[in-house]
C-alpha cells in the first residue's frame, strides 16, 4: 500500500511541476546585433519545443510502468514501460513537424 501511495504522491507533484517549469522558461530571448547595425531578437523555444521527442517517449514510458505496476507488479512495470515508450515513439513519430507550413491557396474572383 504504501507503494501506491508513493507513487500516487510522485505523479501528481510530477503533474503540477511540469506546466509551471515550462512557463517559467518560455519567455526567454537573445538580441542579436548584425552588420548593418540592425537588431535581431530570438525567442529561445519552451522545453517542450526543445525536447518534444524525449517527453513523449519519456511519457509514455512512465505512465505505461505505472499502470503495469498497478496491475502486475515490478514485473509488469517494466512490461508496462515498454509498452508507453513504443507507444510514445509512435506517436512522435506520426506528428507534424513543429517547422510545418500550412500553405493555403485561395482563388478569388473579380467581379
Amino acid at each position: 500500500m504504501k507503494k501506491y501511495i508513493t507513487t500516487l504522491m510522485l505523479g501528481t507533484m510530477l503533474s503540477i511541476m511540469l506546466p509551471i517549469m515550462a512557463t517559467t522558461t518560455n519567455a526567454q530571448t537573445r538580441t542579436v546585433r548584425t552588420r548593418s547595425a540592425r537588431t535581431v531578437i530570438y525567442k529561445r523555444p519552451n522545453y517542450y519545443r526543445r525536447h518534444r521527442k524525449l517527453v513523449n517517449i519519456g511519457g509514455g514510458a512512465a505512465g505505461g510502468a505505472v499502470i503495469g505496476s498497478l496491475i502486475g507488479g515490478r514485473k509488469g512495470a517494466v512490461i508496462g514501460g515498454l509498452a508507453g515508450a513504443g507507444t510514445g515513439a509512435i506517436v512522435t513519430h506520426k506528428q507534424r513537424p513543429k517547422n510545418h507550413v500550412r500553405r493555403v491557396y485561395r482563388r478569388y474572383r473579380n467581379y
